[in-house]
């Protein structure tokens, strides 16, 4: 399954596109499966035909809204770091990361027909989390302010453990706490006795 137009779109119609793609995110992440196609269009400010001209069936407009989220937050980790000092950018990308987690979450019920219908949404999401994670690590390692024997999939394993706790209403109000004190653990204290920057894990 595809959801890439090989035909260059106008100006106009991407707009369209991703106007549509960004109102299913939430949608679906709010609504789950009673989120409505009509609806989506409606929100986007299209016509029902049009929302059709650019996704044939619901499962693309699922797996585009998916795959716009999972880019979104990967791409999110340079940005970051060409604004902010590399540890306020990776607790900033944590905020993030916990957002898409909700969003995938709240995406679970058509994430799951798009699987049953032959779709691989996930095929490409573990690469991409790493490599953006491994590049605020660098970062962070390079200025003397994370730990050097932090690897990626500390990081991703911890922020998915976290993410579950987002799912009740009396935890999202701790996140930010909780957030705080795993980025307090992954940072580098020279008093502490772990791994400065250039020791290696």
């Amino acid at each position: 399954m595809t959801t890439a137009d090989p035909r260059p779109l106008r100006a106009d119609a991407r707009r369209n596109r991703d106007r549509l793609i960004e109102v299913a995110a939430r949608a679906f992440a709010q609504d789950g499966p009673e989120a409505t196609l009509d609806a989506i269009a409606k929100e986007a400010g299209v016509g029902i035909g049009t929302l059709y001209r650019h996704f044939a069936t619901r499962e693309e407009l699922v797996e585009a809204a998916y795959r716009s989220e999972l880019v979104r937050l990967c791409d999110s980790a340079s940005e970051l770091l060409g604004t902010r000092e590399p540890d306020a950018a990776l607790r900033a990308w944590m905020d993030g990361f916990i957002q898409y987690m909700t969003t995938k979450r709240g995406m679970s019920d058509a994430l799951r027909a798009l699987i049953a219908s032959g779709g691989d949404p996930f095929s490409h999401s573990r690469a991409m989390l790493t490599d953006a994670i491994t590049e605020l690590l660098r970062a962070g390692t390079a200025a003397g302010v994370i730990r050097a024997d932090v690897e990626p999939d500390d990081v991703l394993f911890s922020l998915s453990g976290l993410s579950l706790a987002a799912a009740t209403p009396e935890h999202q109000a701790r996140m930010a706490r909780l957030l705080d004190l795993l980025m307090d653990g992954l940072r580098y204290h020279a008093a502490s006795g772990t791994a400065a920057p250039g020791d290696g894990a």
